[in-house]
């Protein structure tokens, strides 16, 4: 127990510490309140904070990738949870001459807790000091090319990390050290140490020859050095990338629930107080995108998976909520205070970077906080083109076609149809209560390539018997490369057109060989309709699978070789759609070869996000080709997709490679393996 000296001593220390730390928070909340959108609701809050606490006890993205990183980081993180109760203890035990939770078992099992905690805690901070400035591991680095602040070119991150690894080790390895000499004393007065403690336990071996005013006096400098480290670092708590602890969790309760992890937020057109769309500087910026660059972790695992930063572009999804939190810490008391910040594009992120992202989510899905700078993106995107009138040039010619044709092809409607020459495909009108709506798309109505893949469905259809029927000229675009690459205006558009032609035709089902179609009409259409309309959407894999399930479908793929399925961004890891295609396969006797990267986990064909409209941004290569290169190294003769745009991507990267690999739909595969007798059924 404390002297009263020191007692009173330590009441001053923490009044001025939680003063400073005041301060600094409340900063912190005026800084992120300068950020776009109301906070939630208790009503909601509440309603989160169940998911929420579990993300944040199990770190659920962290394990999908590092797994020995993210395992050290588990020991640390459960570590320093628990270690807010063993804080608590020391306190009273400094305080009060009684044994935190008593010379019980359940004192007993308390300690070994805690006892183990400061070990795990130890061995994770010495793995991640050892990894970052012995080993300099390449992972925690970026391209030459990435814009990155003037504090992190000059080693801030080093530093605060630094900062931070000493302060763990210190108090943590402290409190072992005072817990050491306790049981080092009892052992001299009593006879017998602690065994609930076997780590802090083998330390005082250390200290048997010692007095016992020694082992006091080391009591006390162990307890001081452990609590008064966490009063000092109080303060400085909230400009360190430590912060991530309590801030995931926030980020974890700010998250609003959507119908899809990519589901883009809507934009108010119709206030007229609105004079800018989009966001340029972080005050624009949606407030939970602020608790982003706090919530930040800095471990470069969202850029890993980038398809643009793999591949050499200028966008680093890591650098740019880096960034974003040194330009906070620096102008922090400005912004609080109501200043303007310098636009994002001067310091965050080059404006190459905010056009190569290919919106595959990606980043998104692997970031163990909860951090969403694809968001970003779009956000700084629809704030070019709706607001600066900024984009590519390359993307005049869809949006004009999107306007004009209502599809970004520019070509006519009356040819909607042209793909289903010669075969048997009656439109609603012909056959308005027909089971199934089949939301054909522009890739397969108007791409050559995509045509073939809607001729084999149609035969698939006629022969499983399925009561089908399309749109035709009715059909629109549904505005899906519009919205991602900053044109919501057009998005809009489209989603209120043909959300009310759908309630006009009221579908029972409608099913699409295009993902991101699916997308669009079943996870956001309903943000611009009318009534908030929801659509039953399922992709055609899903359809045939559920055909081959009630044995209506019947096929033998017979291929010589293997078969890879590269899985679209917009059906496995927007819409988790994973298992429907590769029933389909197995169904078919085929043999699958599987991609390091697939599944939820897969790589991106390079044409999401607007970018099959316009030159892929200057970088080594191709994200196309890196996706081909990775599918050809699993020996397979054929690479199976589901989506007309990847089908596209990837048939053009096979074809450069001249290594006579086929690329080919999955329905075309099945079609190709119906009787030939079967060739024109439906014709």
């Amino acid at each position: 127990m404390l002297t009263l000296f020191e007692k009173l001593l330590f009441l001053f220390a923490a009044a001025a510490s939680f003063y400073l730390s005041y301060l600094r928070f409340r900063q912190l909340y005026l800084v992120v309140r300068r950020g776009e959108g109301d906070l939630p609701t208790r009503g909601e809050l509440f309603g989160r904070l169940a998911q929420a606490a579990v993300r944040w006890l199990t770190f659920g993205n962290m394990w999908k990738s590092r797994g020995r990183a993210g395992l050290f980081h588990a020991l640390i993180a459960w570590g320093f949870v628990f270690y807010l109760l063993v804080n608590f203890g020391d306190l009273v035990q400094g305080y009060l001459p009684v044994r935190f939770l008593g010379e019980n078992p359940v004192g007993a099992a308390y300690r070994f807790l805690a006892d183990v905690a400061t070990a795990a805690i130890l061995a994770g901070m010495v793995y991640f000091l050892l990894r970052r400035f012995l080993f300099r591991s390449p992972a925690l680095d970026y391209h030459d090319n990435i814009m990155l602040a003037d504090e992190v070119k000059t080693g801030a991150i080093r530093r605060d990390s630094l900062i931070v690894g000493l302060f763990i080790l210190l108090h943590v390895g402290f409190r072992l050290l005072g817990e050491s000499f306790t049981i080092a004393l009892t052992r001299q007065l009593t006879g017998h140490g602690d065994a609930a403690q076997p780590f802090a336990g083998g330390v005082s071996q250390l200290w048997s020859g010692m007095d016992a005013s020694t082992l006091v006096a080391g009591q006390h400098l162990g307890w001081w050095v452990a609590l008064g480290l966490v009063l000092a670092f109080l303060p400085y708590f909230p400009r360190t990338k430590h912060l991530h602890l309590i801030m995931s969790g926030v980020n974890f309760l700010a998250r609003p629930p959507r119908t899809s992890p990519g589901e883009l937020p809507p934009l108010d057109f119709e206030d007229e107080s609105i004079e800018e769309f989009g966001a340029a500087r972080l005050e624009q910026l949606p407030w939970p995108h602020l608790v982003d660059a706090y919530a930040c972790i800095m471990c470069n695992r969202c850029q890993d998976v980038c398809p643009a930063y793999v591949t050499g572009k200028e966008l680093s999804p890591a650098a740019l909520e880096v960034n974003k939190r040194y330009a906070i810490n620096a102008q922090a008391a400005a912004i609080a205070a109501g200043a303007d910040t310098p636009p994002l594009v001067d310091y965050a992120i080059s404006e190459s970077a905010v056009w190569a992202c290919t919106a595959c989510g990606a980043c998104v899905d692997i970031c163990p906080v909860g951090n969403e700078p694809m968001f970003d993106i779009m956000h700084l995107r629809r704030y070019q083109a709706l607001t600066e009138n900024s984009f590519p040039q390359e993307l005049q010619q869809a949006y004009r076609g999107i306007e004009r044709q209502g599809n970004p092809w520019n070509q006519s409607a009356r040819e909607r149809l042209a793909w289903a020459e010669g075969l048997t495909v009656p439109t609603v009108d012909e056959k308005p209560d027909a089971e199934i709506l089949w939301w054909v798309g522009c890739a397969p109505s108007y791409d050559p390539r995509a045509r073939q893949t809607a001729r084999a469905f149609a035969k698939v259809l006629h022969h499983a018997g399925v009561d089908f029927a399309v749109l035709g000229e009715m059909e629109q675009c549904t505005g899906d490369a519009a919205r991602r690459s900053g044109r919501e205006d057009l998005f809009w558009g489209m989603a209120e057109a043909n959300s009310e032609l759908l309630n006009e035709v009221g579908p029972r089902r409608i099913v699409t060989t295009c993902p991101h179609c699916l997308h669009a009409i079943a996870n956001e259409y309903h943000q611009y309709s009318p009534n908030g309309d929801r659509f039953e959407v399922v992709h055609h894999t899903q359809l045939l699978s559920e055909l081959v399930a009630a044995r209506r479908l019947e096929y033998n793929l017979r291929r010589d070789g293997t078969v890879t399925f590269h899985d679209p961004c917009y059906l496995g890891r927007h819409n988790g759609i994973v298992d429907a295609p590769r029933s389909l396969l197995q169904a078919g006797n085929i043999q699958l070869e599987e991609m390091p990267r697939h599944g939820r986990q897969s790589f991106c064909c390079g044409a999401g996000g607007a970018q099959f409209w316009k030159e892929e941004e200057p970088g080594q290569r191709a994200v196309s080709s890196e996706r081909y290169a990775e599918a050809r190294a699993t020996g397979a003769d054929t690479v199976a997709v589901g989506c007309p745009f990847c089908l596209t991507m990837m048939s053009d990267a096979a074809n450069a490679a001249q290594e006579g690999v086929a690329v080919k739909d999955l329905v075309e595969l099945i079609a190709e393996s119906l009787e030939p007798d079967e060739e024109n059924e439906g014709g």
